[in-house]
C-alpha cells in the first residue's frame, strides 16, 4: 500500500510531555543494547517540533570513559539528507529546477548508456543508449541507474581494476525504471556547487547547518573537540573489533561529497529533523517553504518500489533497507507505507535515511515525533544495530506518543 502523504499542517503540534517512566525505559533500550552486545555504545534522542523529549547514553566512548550525549559521529550517508534539502532550496531560489537534466549542469551526462548485457566472470557486459533522460528528481529519489559498489554486485565487479567512480560507469538501468541506492546524491552535491560557485562545506555551514545551530555538523572535526568523536569498529564473530580508519580532518579541505562525509551529534541531527517536522522552519529560521518539504514527504517514484539491496560487500553491509518492497521514496527520503508494523514504529507517511555505520533517524509528521540513534560501526544494518533501532522505536512510540 502506498504510504499517505503527510500533513504537515493537519499533524498535532506537540507530542505529549515525557513522562520519567518513558524516559526511564527509553535509557533502558540503550543500557540493555550495550550489555546484550548489541552495540559498543549507543546516542538516542527523541523530539516533537518543540524540542527535545528525550536524550540519553551508553557505553563508552572509544574504551575511555562514558559515552557523552554529544559524541561526535561519522553521520555517513546521513549527509544525503542535507544536500537533498540543499537541491530544493536552490529550486525554490529559481537557480535550477528538479526535471532539469543533469547535463544542464554537468558534462557527460547527455552520452549515458545502460548494460543489457552482464558477464559476472570476466566483467564484460554490452550497452545501448539511454532511452530517457537523466534528471536532478531521478538522482534525488534514487532512480537515477546509477549504483553502489557495496551494495551492487556488478557496479563492485565493474569497479575492479580501475579508477572510475559510479556515476562514471553505465547505467544499470533507464532512468526512473527502477530503485537502487546510489551515489546519486553525490551528483547533486556537484550540482550544488557548480550552481552556487562555493564548496559544499561553506554553502551549507552559511545556509543549513550555522542558521539552524548545528555547530557540531561539518565535513571537519576541530582538533578541540576530537576528543569526542566516537571510531567506527567493526563487528565480527560477536566482537567489535578495531578497523583501519583514516585521519579526522581537523580543518575542512575539499573535495567535499554530497553523499557522506559529514560528521554531526545527535542533538545537531534534531535540529535538522525538528525543522523538516516543522514544514521547513525552525524558530524564526526558514530553510524550506512547507510546500517544499511536503514534495520532499510524498511518494516521488510512482509505481516503483524501494528493493532491497544486496550484501554486494559483506564487510560493509548486510541486505537493506527495511521496508524494501512495500517504501516508496520521496525527493531524498524514504517514506514509510501503510503495514502493520508501521503501527508500532514509525507511522505510515515517516521520513528516513541512514548513515552505513548504523546511524539513523526518522521523522514522524502525522505523529510529531523525531527519532535519531547514533551507533558507529560496520557491517551496516548489523542483526544487532536493527534490534537498538526497532526497540528505541518501539519504546518511542509506546512511550511518547498520543
Amino acid at each position: 500500500m502506498v504510504a499517505a502523504r503527510p500533513a504537515f499542517a493537519d499533524a498535532p503540534a506537540s507530542a505529549k510531555s515525557p513522562a520519567p517512566a518513558g524516559a526511564v525505559a527509553l535509557q533502558q533500550v540503550l543500557t540493555k543494547a550495550v550489555e546484550r552486545g548489541d552495540a559498543p555504545a549507543a546516542v538516542g534522542l527523541v523530539v516533537d517540533r518543540n524540542g527535545v523529549l528525550f536524550e540519553g547514553a551508553a557505553g563508552k566512548l572509544n574504551d575511555a570513559g562514558p559515552l557523552p550525549a554529544n559524541a561526535i559521529f561519522n553521520i555517513a550517508s546521513m549527509t544525503k539528507p542535507v544536500t537533498s534539502v540543499a537541491i530544493m532550496m536552490l529550486a525554490e531560489q529559481g537557480k535550477l529546477s528538479i526535471d532539469d537534466p543533469v547535463s544542464k549542469y554537468l558534462p557527460g551526462f547527455d552520452k549515458l548508456q545502460v548494460i543489457t548485457h552482464f558477464n559476472e566472470k570476466d566483467g564484460t557486459y554490452e550497452t545501448r543508449p539511454a532511452r530517457t533522460v537523466m534528471t536532478l528528481k531521478h538522482l534525488l529519489t534514487h532512480t537515477s541507474g546509477i549504483g553502489y559498489a557495496f551494495s551492487n554486485p556488478i557496479v563492485a565487479r565493474l569497479q575492479q581494476g580501475n579508477q572510475k567512480l559510479e556515476w562514471e560507469l553505465p547505467l544499470l538501468n533507464d532512468p526512473g525504471e527502477k530503485w537502487n541506492y546510489s551515489a546519486s546524491t553525490r551528483v547533486l552535491g556537484l550540482v550544488v556547487e557548480k550552481v552556487t560557485g562555493e564548496d559544499l562545506e561553506t554553502w551549507y555551514q552559511a545556509h543549513i547547518l550555522r542558521p539552524l545551530g548545528m555547530v557540531d555538523t561539518s565535513y571537519a572535526v576541530p582538533k578541540e573537540k576530537q576528543s569526542r568523536v566516537v571510531t567506527p569498529l567493526s563487528h565480527d564473530k560477536g566482537q567489535f573489533v578495531a578497523r583501519q580508519n583514516g585521519p579526522i580532518p581537523a580543518t575542512p579541505t575539499p573535495p567535499y561529497r554530497g553523499d557522506g562525509g559529514l560528521y554531526s551529534t545527535a542533538r545537531d541531527y534534531s535540529l535538522f529533523i525538528r525543522m523538516l517536522l516543522n514544514g521547513g522552519h525552525l524558530g524564526k529560521v526558514r530553510i524550506l517553504s512547507e510546500k517544499s518539504v511536503q514534495e520532499m514527504s510524498r511518494n516521488q517514484i510512482g509505481a516503483v518500489f524501494v528493493t532491497q539491496q544486496p550484501d554486494a560487500l559483506p564487510q560493509l553491509t548486510r541486505p537493506f533497507p527495511l521496508g524494501a518492497g512495500q517504501d516508496k521514496f520521496g525527493l531524498g527520503f524514504q517514506v514509510t507505507a501503510d503495514t502493520p508494523d508501521a503501527h508500532t514504529y514509525r507511522r505510515p507517511g515517516s521520513l528516513s535515511w541512514a548513515g552505513i555505520f548504523n546511524t539513523e533517524f526518522w521523522i514522524d509528521p502525522h505523529s510529531g515525533l523525531g527519532g535519531v540513534l547514533m551507533l558507529q560501526f560496520l557491517p551496516f544494518y548489523d542483526d544487532g544495530a536493527i534490534r537498538v533501532l526497532r526497540g528505541f522505536e518501539a519504546t518511542t512510540y509506546r512511550e511518547l506518543a498520543h
